[in-house]
């Protein structure tokens, strides 16, 4: 099979496939699907699936098998070699690795990353399964969905806090950790009755991780890193969703990013009100709020963090009103200056000058086109002077010359390697 003449017609084979499954989920919600397991071990899904994964260029699980070995031994063999193990009833996955990443406040986040060949397969299982509760989910609901974007979540959030002027902003405690399996899967089989199905999504849940050399039992939660994880969250907490939108609606409006929310209510009778329904919810799932992180907030007072941004209620300048205001976080701000910091820190002085300036344009890049929303201008604005001042100092110390010579080299040195900026879309240099 020549696997790069087959990727467009079995893309749109495999995008057909969710559409009818979509629109069959869509017509009746309380249909259950037993013919899924033999679709998710078709080629064109098998292959869609690799190449979803490979383009995430994730790192290798605990056989350190990782992306380039696999392009080099073959992607279609590796693709068939799966296809074979699901189809003969032989594959089980392996426990996860265990990685810690650092978080804006200092701590560190858990992860449990999968071998790639359990990625594809979970991918696989998410291109099959995810149109059937994808029918299912509220509008209040934004992480991780087809169409959907942390933007819009940030969009309805403001839009919302025009009227309203308390505000839950709620953090669920160790949500992938706590998240039990036996609800969990209680809710998935509500839409899928086919039991190969069922036993992947419980063997992925309870293969365990492996951190130092020794491995840890999984009886609760769900590995951050994992493919289906974020689809598996969003099932869980759909159910929060639903009882709001049946039940408590009327307290305020709920917008949800995978675990992360907030409810928008107009006094602070509905909100205190609305902490206690959320309460009642999370308990119906085995889950809490966090006693620290959850708070109410009055926002001509105080502002509450969503999403990287900040949000608090100002008087505008220019009508009078008091109106929402958001920019990124101080926590974002700070995590920020640390990479930057990182990428122009002493240990780079010997690496050639455009490998510096090039690791640091996806960087700049990235931050700026998900930041420039909002009231953002003066805090991408002090940005840029920042990257000045650190490339600055690198360049300054390489050269151990006259003042005013290392200031025209480092003009010509900005404008020939193209520096984007964090505020204005134009180079960097234009502006020296």
């Amino acid at each position: 099979m020549h696997a790069r003449k087959s990727q467009p017609h079995s893309l749109e084979k495999s995008r057909e496939l969710q559409r009818k499954l979509y629109l069959s989920a869509k017509k009746c919600k309380t249909r259950r699907f037993h013919a899924l397991y033999d679709r998710i071990y078709r080629f064109d899904i098998l292959w869609r699936a690799w190449k979803e994964v490979k383009g995430n260029r994730g790192s290798s699980g605990i056989d350190e098998v990782t992306i380039e070995m696999i392009k080099s031994q073959g992607e279609p063999e590796f693709v068939k070699e799966i296809q074979d193990s699901l189809k003969l009833g032989k594959y089980r996955p392996a426990s996860a690795r265990r990685v810690y990443i650092p978080k804006s406040n200092g701590g560190k986040r858990p992860l449990g990353i999968p071998t790639i060949r359990d990625r594809v397969v979970q991918q696989a299982c998410k291109l099959v399964i995810e149109p059937l509760f994808e029918a299912n989910f509220m509008d209040t609901s934004y992480g991780f969905r087809p169409k959907r974007s942390a933007h819009q979540a940030i969009k309805m959030v403001k839009e919302h806090l025009v009227r309203g002027w308390w505000v839950l902003d709620a953090d669920i405690q160790g949500f992938f950790d706590h998240l039990n399996h036996d609800i969990l899967m209680s809710l998935v089989s509500r839409r899928i009755s086919d039991q190969r199905v069922l036993k992947l999504i419980r063997m992925w849940l309870k293969a365990g991780v492996i951190e130092s050399g020794k491995y840890e039992v999984t009886e609760q939660g769900t590995p951050q890193g994992g493919v289906i994880s974020p689809l598996l969250a969003n099932i869980y907490l759909h159910v929060l969703d639903k009882y709001w939108d049946d039940r408590f609606s009327h307290l305020g409006y709920l917008v949800r990013y995978a675990d992360d929310f907030v409810i928008i209510s107009c006094t602070k009778s509905s909100v205190e009100k609305a902490k206690l329904a959320i309460q009642w919810i999370l308990k119906q799932l085995r889950l809490a709020l966090h006693p620290d992180k959850t708070k109410v907030v009055q926002m001509n007072e105080e502002g509450f963090d969503f999403l990287g941004y900040h949000f608090r209620k100002f008087k505008s300048k220019v009508s009078g009103k008091i109106s929402p205001y958001i920019w990124p976080s101080r926590d974002s701000l700070k995590s920020i200056r640390l990479e930057i910091r990182e990428k122009t820190s002493r240990r780079w002085r010997g690496v050639p000058i455009g490998y510096v300036l090039n690791s640091l344009k996806p960087i700049i890049i990235g931050w700026s086109n998900y930041f420039n929303k909002g009231n953002s201008s003066r805090q991408l604005q002090l940005l840029d002077r920042y990257v000045y001042k650190r490339l600055w100092i690198l360049f300054w110390k390489r050269h151990d010359c006259k003042f005013i010579w290392v200031r025209e080299k480092f003009k010509k040195w900005i404008k020939e390697f193209r520096v984007p900026d964090f505020y204005y879309p134009s180079i960097c240099g234009q502006r020296l």
